[in-house]
This record gives C-alpha cells, structure tokens and sequence, in this order.
C-alpha cells in the first residue's frame, strides 16, 4: 500500500510552523490515543526544541485503557507530561483546562522573575489531522472560535486565539509526513481518518484493519458483527457483508460498502476500545 499525500497548504504550514515557534513558549501535541506513534510527526521533537512541551492522548473513550495508562508511564519515564482526554468529556476538558493554565501561569511568572516584564503565554496546538485540535481549542475557550469538522483538512490556517489572562493558544494545520513511507504508519493513520479516504482503497485498508484486529483484538468482529472462526480477512470482510445485508444483486458482498462500514465503526469505538499500538513496540 502507498499514500504519498503531501498538499502545497502542508509545506507552506511547515514552514510556518518553523517560524511562529520561535514565538512561543508551550508547545501541546495532540495524538490519537489508538495509535500514539504514528500520530506523532517525527519532525516535532526538532522543531520543538527548548520549549516546555505536554501530550494530549486524546479520542482516550475509543482507546484501550490499560494501554492508554501504559502509554502516559511510558511517557512520564521520557520526561514529557502526557495526560489522556475524552474530548467531548466535561470533567476531563476541565481537568486539562487547569493544568495547561498552571503550565502557563508558571511560565509567565518565570518570564517575570527573570525579565520584570508581563509577557503573554503562547502555546501552539499541534497534530496530525482529524485529531481533534480545534475541538480542544474551543473546549479550553468555552467558545466556537476554532473551525471544527470529522474530517482532515479543515484548519488551514493559524489562528491565534486567548485562553485567559496572558494565555493565547495558537490553532494549526494538521501535518504529517513529507513522504508516509512507513506503511504502518500510514495504515494507521488511514483507518482512524487522518488521511482522506479518497486517497487510497477503502477495501484494502477494511481487509488490513481486520487482520490487525484479528491479531490483537479477535472478538472485536464477533461482538459488532456476530461473524466467528474467520480468520482470513478477505473472507471476514464478506462475512461482515452478508451479516449486515451488503449485498450487490445476485447475492454477492458488496465489499466496498463493508469496508466502509467496517471503517467508520472502527473510528466511532463501535468495534470497542481498540489501541493498535503500544510502548515500545515498533519505536
């Protein structure tokens, strides 16, 4: 499998985000509690260098939580604060919404303890596409102010937007790789809708999901679908056609519109809670 997708409105925001780093002081990376490595853009910890930096795992709901816990201690071990939201979840939104604005209060007092100036904190909001970086914004603010939509693409430019007394958060385009040549990566990226499904086969992703499933969570079909004993992925995704009636005339599967289902269940946590990848596996 092959996704080479990398839109001029990506570079141009690459090298935006080069720049406007230099203007902040917090950096807060949003990464998909399934699948934490491949949600991560490996140019970040460069880019970053030097400032005060905090993950967000969020989509926490639809992500296994015993991994999820394993994932923060993995993190906790690196140095880097990592905390796991719900981001449709009042009481986590209002937990994350103290602690970034602790992390800000300590660094506007450290700027005026070192500088006697009133600086204001700038923190950039970072991730993959889909991932929920406006939802975040708007839930720290208690506003509409990002654009928000279940689909990537929908931020394309940066916005600054305040968060609370010297506090602005800055919104960005999602990025991801110049080249996804890491086909896990992109797999995964793929099945939890970072990357637009126009842009590679729906059927053959649903068959690679499967089997990963398979592997990882055998009864996740069998509980959504009732479909058991089927180990071959091809031959489940037609099992989960004729369970649930996608059926072309003369009885055939209709595959296509199985794999879209099987897609959209998985990203919606109707297959369960389901994390493709844990610590140390594949670093």
């Amino acid at each position: 499998m092959s996704i080479n997708w990398y839109p001029g409105h990506m570079a141009k925001a690459k090298k935006q985000l080069s720049e406007m780093l230099r203007l902040v002081n917090l950096v807060v990376e949003i990464r998909d509690a399934r699948i934490p490595l491949s949600s991560t853009n490996p140019d970040l910890t460069h880019l970053s260098q030097n400032k005060r930096h905090i993950i967000i795992l969020s989509k926490k709901d639809y992500a296994d939580p015993a991994v999820t816990d394993a994932w923060i201690d993995h993190f906790d071990k690196e140095g880097l604060p990592c905390m796991a939201v719900n981001l449709t979840d009042t009481r986590d939104m209002n937990a994350l919404r103290k602690r970034l604005t602790k992390i800000a209060q300590d660094v506007h007092e450290d700027i005026h303890r070192r500088k006697r100036i009133f600086k204001t904190v700038r923190a950039m909001v970072l991730g993959v596409p889909n991932v929920g970086k406006s939802t975040l914004i708007n839930a720290m603010v208690k506003k509409s102010k990002a654009k928000t939509a279940d689909k990537p693409g929908v931020t394309r430019s940066v916005q600054w937007i305040a968060a609370g007394p010297y506090f602005e958060l800055m919104d960005t385009p999602g990025l991801l790789w110049p080249r996804l040549s890491q086909e896990r990566v992109a797999r995964h990226l793929a099945y939890t809708g970072a990357i637009k499904d126009e842009l590679f086969d729906q059927e053959e992703m649903a068959r690679e999901l499967i089997g990963e499933l398979n592997e990882l969570y055998p009864k996740a079909l069998s509980s959504r679908y009732g479909i058991v004993g089927e180990d071959d992925p091809g031959k489940a995704l037609e099992a989960v056609c004729l369970a649930r009636g996608a059926i072309k005339e003369g009885g055939v599967a209709d595959t296509l519109r199985g794999a879209i289902m099987v897609l959209d269940d998985f990203r919606g946590g109707r297959l369960g809670q389901i994390t493709l990848e844990k610590p140390g596996a594949g670093e």
